[in-house]
């Protein structure tokens, strides 16, 4: 699907759009691959390290609509990984975690309609369900832009899709880097907020993996969740280091105690797949579709109502061995 296509990246020198230029250059022969970020320290350093004739770097900011317009010029498949991501900073610098998720969010839909891309897929997460956090807020109201995209797009072939997934193993950001240096530095304790506190835990060659096969799968308008386990954070930080002992921090400014992917007022939208979920989009498109059937021919059907998918009450779970297995892949 991605051989001769040119492939954009925003927010692409993240460990996301590193991960995926790797995976994407490994099984596929692209003509471009399109990193567009605003930090030339990071481009200098991904450019040393993916020397492929195919790659083009160009800075810029997702709040600058004509420069991502530029970029965008010729692009097949777009995938939409630039945000704010950091809760506290986001809650600590209301508007500009708005100005990039939000405003940024609309100048890629923009920039894909007048460039005419195929498929469009944006980066969610879990935090944009019921959200509490100015974070997730601004990631539901990307998600929402992104499926209402659909609906202004008239004749023309490009389609919107969102993929909604939970904590990346091994990510900027992510506690286990965090405790991995505690340890390495010999920590008498690592600190977790609460010892019952859960969260989906999934590796960034899944979540690049999952973005690939949906690209396959993508109508247009669907919001696809992947089936992926939970974790008690007291227990990822016991699986880690069993010798060290931990101490409870307390929640920060706008953490949930549980994370949520599918909240239970969607339920009637919800349709369950062998290996994940999609949300139904909630408005009627001009263009019919049928998202019980997707384009790889796939069957889901309409979970129960009040189907709620949270990290405290999922059914697959991460053990000490299991853990192991994801942070070493």
């Amino acid at each position: 699907m991605f051989n001769g296509k040119n492939i954009l990246i925003t927010g692409g020198t993240g460990s996301f759009g590193k991960k995926y230029t790797e995976i994407l250059l490994k099984n596929y022969t692209p003509n471009k691959i399109i990193i567009f970020s605003r930090d030339e320290l990071k481009q200098y350093e991904m450019a040393q390290q993916f020397t492929n004739s195919c790659m083009r770097f160009f800075i810029g900011d997702v709040r600058d609509a004509n420069r991502l317009k530029s970029a965008m010029y010729g692009a097949d498949f777009v995938i939409h990984a630039a945000a704010l991501k950091h809760v506290p900073i986001a809650e600590y610098n209301p508007m500009e975690c708005i100005k990039t998720n939000i405003y940024g969010a609309q100048n890629v839909i923009d920039a894909a309609l007048a460039c005419e891309v195929q498929k469009v897929i944006a980066l969610s997460t879990d935090k944009a369900a019921n959200p509490i956090n100015l974070y997730g807020a601004t990631k539901l109201a990307s998600d929402k832009l992104f499926v209402a995209a659909n609906n202004i797009r008239g004749a023309r072939q490009t389609r919107f899709s969102v993929v909604r997934y939970g904590n990346v193993l091994g990510s900027r950001g992510s506690v286990v880097p965090l405790f991995k240096r505690l340890i390495e530095e010999g920590a008498n304790e690592l600190p977790i907020t609460d010892e019952h506190m859960t969260r989906f835990w999934i590796t960034l060659e899944q979540g690049v993996n999952f973005v690939l096969k949906n690209f396959e799968r993508m109508k247009g308008g669907e919001i696809f969740i992947p089936k992926i386990p939970s974790m008690k954070m007291s227990d990822l930080a016991h699986a880690m280091a069993p010798h060290l002992g931990i101490k409870i921090i307390g929640i920060r400014p706008g953490e949930k105690m549980h994370e949520v992917m599918v909240p239970k007022d969607d339920s009637h939208l919800t349709l369950e797949f062998h290996d994940h979920f999609v949300i139904q989009p909630t408005i009627q498109f001009s263009q019919k579709a049928d998202f019980t059937c997707n384009a790889l021919k796939e069957k889901g059907t309409p979970v129960e109502l009040s189907f709620e998918y949270s990290s405290d009450t999922n059914t697959q779970w991460l053990d000490a061995n299991s853990l192991k297995e994801m942070i070493e892949a």
